[in-house]
This record gives structure tokens, C-alpha cells and sequence, in this order.
């Protein structure tokens, strides 16, 4: 499992009630998913050492109890109950599930804001109303995840995700996609985490190996002074392929893709063949770092088949 390096921090336990309680192996039936067929069962999957743990507790239970008893929240140290982790699949902590009529159906993970928690919560309340839920359409909720990733709606890619893994814990897309939600918000030990386990029947596939190329992407983003100068040389040559393509590099990883894409596309419209294609290979990388479903990977084939046959 997933649950990072262990520190020596810990988590003040807090008393328990009816609203806000610890819960484990013994009684996470009946009090969480039997409970969860009157009311919402948000449950915090924690561990002792995990400092964002620390900072998720006290905001989850303060957005918990000023929802006036429309939910309940369960606390689970994956620590002594490590069956629990494993049986949901548990990434990283702390992660959240919403429980509903006995079963998960949505989640959260990292660390997240009252408002943002309050929202999960209302969003809990209304699918409470609702009936009792199916099994999810995974073609349609992947579909639907792809998109909130590309618009940058990352709390609602992560849980459709989260929900299919949960339905089908080797689903490659939903596992890579979680992984690119990681790395879209920043998260790049939790990506790494997720790279490090990835079950060998996901680990082959050729989408893993993309979602593995988009974070070491990531990893080496720069700094703003770097690109600057990269910047500031580049003017005063631009036919420095080389310090383009680094451009182009720095750009990627800092989250500045359409313009490093740009930068690419121009080395190639320049001369294509510059150290054996080396600007159409690192491109190409570009596009599977960024998956097909992202509309500038679309945008950006467009504009090298332009060059490429112009």
C-alpha cells in the first residue's frame, strides 16, 4: 500500500459521538455502511505519521458538524486497521470516501479547504435523496473524468476516478488518470507513490508508461530565474535550437504546455531534422505526457502536421 514514509507525528485522538467517531475493522459494517443507508458516511482514512492528515482533521470534523446532522464521519488509522486500507484500495492519505446506502461513492484525497469539504458534503446530501445507487457506467465516467481533468476541475476528476477503482480496482485509465490528477494539482510524491505500486497488470500497459513520462516531465520543472534567462538567450538568438528546446523543456514541466508545445513546433518549422528529430521525438512525448483525451494534444498534432506537410 501506498501511505509514504512514516515521521514521528501525531494526531490528538478526539472524543467520540454520534456525529464525529473513530471507527475500525470491528465495526465498520455497522457503523459505517449500515449506518450510511439513513445518513452519509464520510470516513477519513489516517495515519499517525501523515502530516496532512493533521491539518485535514480538524477542518473535516468542523465541516462535519456544522452540517447540523445530515452526515456522519468516521476516523479509520490505517495503521491498526491496514485491512480496511487495503479492501478500499487506499492510494495515500489522508483520502476521504463518501459512503452512501452501504457503499463508497465518491472520494476525495490531500488536503482540502471547509468550503471544498462543505461542497463534497452537500454533494453527498443530494445523492442521499436520490435512489439507491447502481453500479456506475465506467465508459461514461471515465469520459466524464477525462473532461474535468482537461478543464482543470480536479476534485471531481479524482473522485470519479476513485469511484471506478473502487468498482474495478484495474481499470488502467481510471489509475493513470488518478495519477494525472496528482500531477495536475502539484501532488508529485502521491503521483510517484501511485507509480511505485501500480499493479503489475497496469504497470504494462502503454498508458502507465505515458502517465510515468508526464511525471518525470513534471519533476524537473524549473525555476521562474531559469526561464528567464532561457528566455532573455533565446531572443538574442533564435536560432539556438537548443536553448529553445530547453525552453520548451522548462515550459512543460512549469505547467506552461500550449507555449512549450509552441516552442517545439517552431524548432521543427526551422529544421526538422536538428539532432535526428530530436524536437519531434521530445514532442511527441509532449502529447503522451498529456493524454489523447486533452484537447491540446489534438490542437498540437494539428499544427505539426501543418509544418510537417506545409
Amino acid at each position: 500500500m501506498l501511505f509514504g514514509k512514516k515521521e514521528d507525528r501525531t494526531i490528538p485522538p478526539a472524543a467520540n459521538d454520534d456525529i464525529v467517531f473513530d471507527a475500525g475493522t470491528q465495526d465498520f459494517e455497522d457503523r459505517v455502511m449500515r449506518a450510511s443507508m439513513d445518513l452519509p458516511v464520510l470516513v477519513d482514512f489516517w495515519a499517525p505519521w501523515c502530516g496532512p492528515c493533521k491539518q485535514l482533521t480538524p477542518v473535516i470534523e468542523e465541516a462535519v458538524r456544522a452540517a447540523g446532522g445530515k452526515v456522519k464521519l468516521a476516523k479509520v488509522n490505517i495503521d491498526e486497521h491496514p485491512e480496511l486500507a487495503q479492501a478500499l484500495r487506499i492510494q495515500s492519505v489522508p483520502m476521504v470516501f463518501g459512503f452512501i446506502q452501504g457503499q463508497p461513492v465518491n472520494a476525495f484525497v490531500g488536503v482540502k479547504s471547509k468550503t471544498e469539504i462543505s461542497s463534497f458534503i452537500d454533494q453527498l446530501v443530494k445523492m442521499a435523496k436520490s435512489a439507491q445507487p447502481d453500479a456506475i457506467d465506467v465508459p461514461k465516467a471515465l469520459a466524464e473524468a477525462a473532461a474535468a481533468l482537461a478543464n482543470g476541475d480536479l476534485n471531481i476528476a479524482q473522485g470519479v476516478y476513485v469511484q471506478i477503482l473502487t468498482q474495478d480496482e484495474l481499470n488502467v485509465q481510471a489509475y493513470t488518470g488518478l495519477i494525472r490528477t496528482f500531477i495536475a494539482g502539484g501532488q508529485l510524491e502521491h503521483a510517484q507513490e501511485m507509480i511505485g505500486e501500480a499493479p503489475p497488470e497496469i504497470a504494462k500497459d502503454p498508458a502507465f508508461e505515458a502517465a510515468r513520462t508526464a511525471l518525470d516531465l513534471a519533476a524537473n520543472a524549473p525555476s521562474g530565474g531559469e526561464l528567464a534567462k532561457l528566455t532573455e538567450k533565446l531572443k538574442q538568438n533564435p536560432a539556438d535550437h537548443q536553448t529553445r528546446f530547453d525552453l520548451a523543456e522548462g515550459l512543460f514541466a512549469s505547467g506552461n504546455k500550449e507555449q512549450a508545445i509552441d516552442e517545439l513546433i517552431e524548432i521543427i518549422r526551422r529544421n526538422r531534422a536538428w539532432e535526428d528529430e530530436k524536437a519531434r521525438k521530445q514532442l511527441l512525448k509532449f502529447f503522451d505526457a498529456l493524454g489523447p483525451a486533452d484537447p491540446l494534444t489534438a490542437a498540437g498534432r494539428r499544427k505539426l502536421s501543418t509544418v510537417l506537410f506545409s
